[in-house]
């Protein structure tokens, strides 16, 4: 630790921006370097008081609250331009896509978590803040797999995202994926119904697999090109999703036997490690659009994002194949 940015007892009132938040959320942002660990300790321990009261790391904040936070330790940057700098790089290769007072979409590449946490030091968000330290509200609306590229929802504003919640738990957004299969599809669409189950490894890993008692989960699939002569066979589709259970166009996949390229959880591993040597480094699953309702105006908003350089490199090693409307 390089110095103590807050040695002393501090009383912060919750202002509209903050209202809403979870008090371990809010504690991240406003004690940023502090560990996650060392946040939760000092919650439960009583020394974090919310409105003169010990509160839970899940509390909810609400305007006008007042939080009681301890003196803290916390790492600093060894000079302004080093934190300058830092910034600058936490906030690199963030393409924006779409931007307004509500809210703005990303571009995110393939590689990058949505959120710091399980030995990642900076995801998309905690880039996005250190890149916009004048941001008194930036929040994810949903996430991504840290290997799929494509479109991402952060909001500005509370009522942009309780407003775009209420649409995703509504189902009134439009989400389409575009993926490489192994495989004959012969179907120009094909919808996939499928009940999903949500476990734990032993390893501590998050999987999901196909069970008669699980979620419900819908995806439809639309055929955009094949080349059935290809070696083995392969398609390129387009993957609709009904229901936004985790892993579920990658399991959906691999139950229909037609496991997704470069998927390291679900996928063929012999196949994939053949994909790695002909230039497929990692998992072929973008992001491509999204449509929806604006979450202040109600216009129709479309965003899309069009293949990563790397993905459309790799198709075009495929050669011309058959598009959709032809059987090859």
């Amino acid at each position: 630790m390089n110095g103590l940015r807050n040695n002393v007892v501090s009383e912060v009132a919750i202002d509209e921006a903050a209202a809403g938040q979870r008090l371990d959320n809010f504690l991240a942002r406003t004690l940023k370097g502090v560990p996650k660990s060392h946040l939760y300790r000092i919650v439960r321990s009583g020394e974090v008081r919310v409105n003169g009261r010990r509160a839970g790391p899940d509390a909810r904040l609400a305007e006008g609250d007042r939080v009681r936070i301890p003196p803290v330790r916390t790492a600093q940057p060894s000079s302004p331009a080093a934190a300058s700098a830092g910034a600058a790089k936490a906030g690199e290769r963030l393409a924006v896509l779409y931007e307004d007072d509500d809210l703005v979409a990303i571009d995110k590449p393939a590689g990058v978590a949505v959120h710091g946490g399980s030995g990642i030091a900076h995801g998309v968000i905690e880039r996005l803040r250190a890149a916009r330290p004048g941001a008194r509200f930036l929040e994810l609306v949903h996430r991504l797999d840290r290997e799929t590229s494509g479109v991402l929802l952060v909001a500005k504003k509370r009522a942009a995202l309780a407003a775009l919640h209420a649409a995703w738990r509504a189902g009134a957004v439009d989400k389409r994926y575009v993926v490489l299969v192994r495989g004959r599809w012969r179907d120009a669409k094909r919808v996939v119904r499928l009940p999903v189950h949500r476990y734990t490894t032993r390893e501590g890993e998050r999987r999901v697999r196909v069970e008669d008692e699980g979620q419900h989960a819908q995806t439809t699939f639309r055929r955009l090109k094949v080349w059935p002569r290809h070696e083995p066979p392969l398609a390129l589709l387009e993957a609709e999703l009904h229901t936004g259970r985790t892993h579920q166009i990658r399991v959906h996949l691999t139950h229909v036997g037609f496991p997704l390229a470069g998927d390291d959880k679900y996928g063929d591993f012999a196949w994939n490690r053949e994909l790695a040597k002909a230039g497929l480094k990692r998992m072929f699953l973008h992001a491509a659009s999204l449509s929806l309702a604006h979450p202040r105006t109600g216009a129709a908003l479309a965003l899309a994002s069009p293949l990563p350089p790397d993905l459309a490199a790799f198709v075009a090693s495929l050669g011309v194949g058959a598009t959709e409307g032809s059987r090859g």
